[in-house]
């Protein structure tokens, strides 16, 4: 298997896990017998501690290896995985759910500084836009099957599925090949300070975060409000499969694209189809509104994140395994961040008021990374693949 191939498997494990909860929001709270506002309160939480250990990643990625970083982490993630299926409480199911999140944090971060370290920057977009198809796949197969199976058999079968699945992915991962100079990077503190001088990438994170709250924000919550439209679990984790679909399909279209466009022009061209996406939302989240929803979702992801990635990856090739990691850190507690924000309005079933906001700051986001992405120039630093 190539390490391309094993590393998309990485990103399907970990959006398995990362995007199974979502569907069975409603499934946990009647099973547990809680308000749906403390499940939506622990799923933030994954995204939170997820988001917010990503600089530790970085860290430990340059200080022991790329490959032996991502290996660890995916045993402690899957077993952490399996005891969360037990959990009798939703505090425990929080908490576990929380430290499944952080270790599986390693997992798409490496991934990313793996292809940064490796592939030429002309072909770097390509080859992290292939990186969607293990996300969209898993994305697609969470959303349906965990649904499905909250449905007919238990909410806890996902877990152990995602779970027992990490831990197979860390024994095949010793086939990938560690990165030339890998273990050989800058201190913590050294990336760190250069990272606090460099005012484009302060900025990038910045639109990483509002990226957050935006479209993983919507696609978080979607299977819930489409369940609050009167669908069952299955149908509406099955609506937000058509986003995993679609991010199958997209990726394969902005690869090509990334090729011939200016990166700036698929940042607007994402923004567009998010602020169009969560609009439809707010005004409808009746299952065949989601669907169209859905779809622009998984037309915005590859658009505008691979290119804010890739972005992410160029910006300071000296420190990239800290900005790559600070990057996904953005992006998980904008996430996080925003569902904790929103969980209020999500029990009164306000979808309309949390989507619409979702639409108004899609807007921003879009102009601003895109006037900032076609003015910024790549720096072409000595020992680029």
């Amino acid at each position: 298997m190539s390490p391309l191939r094993l590393l998309q498997v990485t990103t399907l494990v970990s959006t398995l896990d990362r995007f199974a909860m979502p569907p069975m929001l409603v499934a946990i709270a009647a099973s547990l017998d809680v308000p749906l506002t403390q499940v939506v309160t622990a799923a933030g939480a994954y995204f939170l501690v997820y988001g917010l250990g990503q600089p530790l990643w970085g860290f430990a990625s340059d200080r022991y290896g790329r490959v032996r970083t991502l290996r660890t982490s995916l045993v402690v993630a899957g077993l952490l995985s399996l005891v969360s299926a037990l959990s009798p409480t939703v505090l425990v199911l929080g908490i576990l759910r929380g430290l499944a999140g952080g270790f599986f944090g390693a997992a798409y971060p490496s991934a990313l500084i793996y292809l940064g370290d490796t592939v030429a920057p002309a072909r770097r977009q390509q080859a992290i836009t292939g990186l969607m198809v293990g996300v969209a796949v898993g994305t697609a197969t969470a959303s349906a099957g965990a649904g499905l199976l909250a449905d007919v058999a238990s909410w806890r079968i996902p877990f152990v599925l995602t779970g027992s699945a990490a831990l197979v992915l860390s024994v095949l991962l010793a086939r990938l090949p560690e990165p030339a100079g890998s273990g050989e990077r800058a201190t913590a503190w050294t990336s760190l300070a250069t990272v606090a001088r460099s005012r484009v990438t302060l900025l990038v994170l910045f639109f990483a975060f509002v990226e957050g709250v935006v479209l993983l924000g919507a696609l978080t919550l979607l299977p819930t409000a489409v369940e609050s439209a009167g669908a069952s679990t299955t149908v509406a984790g099955a609506v937000t499969g058509v986003y995993g679909i679609a991010v199958l399909l997209g990726s394969s279209s902005v690869g090509r694209l990334s090729l011939a466009w200016h990166p700036a022009r698929l940042i607007l061209l994402g923004a567009a189809c998010a602020a169009l996406a969560t609009g439809l939302l707010a005004v409808s989240q009746r299952p065949e509104v989601a669907v169209v929803s859905a779809v622009l979702l998984g037309i915005a992801w590859p658009a505008m994140h691979s290119s804010l990635q890739t972005w992410a990856t160029e910006v300071l090739p000296a420190a990239r395994a800290v900005v790559v990691s600070l990057f996904a850190a953005s992006l998980f507690v904008g996430s996080a961040l925003g569902a904790i924000a929103v969980a209020g309005l999500v029990d009164a079933g306000r979808f309309t008021v949390v989507y619409g906001a979702y639409a108004a700051l899609a807007v921003p986001l879009g102009i601003g990374a895109w006037a900032a992405r076609r003015r910024w120039r790549r720096p072409v630093p000595v020992g680029e693949p």
